[in-house]
């Protein structure tokens, strides 16, 4: 997938945001030249759709550079999920990063 593996948050943060570079089979980086990127999040393992087709930025089209920012609704909920960032290619083609699992993203709860 990326340098992100692993994120983690705070209940009711919105920053930082989920920045990665979407990567191929050979550890480069996805041209997303004309490619639409969505995010995906559900409660792990395999439960409850927390965030359904996302709106993620491309960074850097060249170099496979996404960012997904949170809006308030996406982390009110401390839990541990499971996420993935599907892009759809100029050709319809549909590839989804990591393609061998799930990114994890952990929200912890707050004090305050």
């Amino acid at each position: 997938m990326a340098a992100v593996q692993k994120f983690f948050i705070k209940q009711n943060d919105t920053r930082p945001s989920l920045r990665c570079t979407l990567l191929d089979a050979d550890e480069l980086p996805v041209d997303l030249t004309a490619a639409t990127v969505e995010f995906h999040m559900r409660v792990y393992p395999g439960g409850s759709t927390k965030i359904a087709a996302g709106s993620v930025s491309v960074l850097n089209t060249n170099q496979g550079d996404v960012e997904y920012r949170w809006s308030s609704g996406d982390v009110d909920t401390a839990d541990v999920f499971e996420a993935e960032f599907e892009v759809t290619f100029s050709d319809g083609t549909i590839q989804t990063f990591p393609n061998d699992g799930h990114a994890t993203v952990t929200i912890t709860d707050d004090i305050a």
